[in-house]
């Protein structure tokens, strides 16, 4: 995951997406995602253990 993040973070680079924002502006940007995503993984894992507790009828699974 953490390769994933870097390549991207290269590539945004050599495309020139993140060089026309100052360098603490695009890591202050870059560590807000990272924040964001990290909270998302955390709010969808912890609500996934939820939902396998009930039963199948109410998960709202296929009729």
């Amino acid at each position: 995951m953490l390769f994933l993040v870097g390549a991207l973070l290269v590539l945004g680079v050599i495309l020139g997406a993140v060089v026309h924002l100052p360098v603490p502006v695009g890591a202050a940007v870059g560590l807000a995602i990272a924040v964001w995503l990290a909270l998302f993984a955390a709010r969808e894992r912890l609500s996934g253990r939820r939902r396998s507790a009930l039963p199948h009828h109410e998960r709202g699974g296929l009729r």
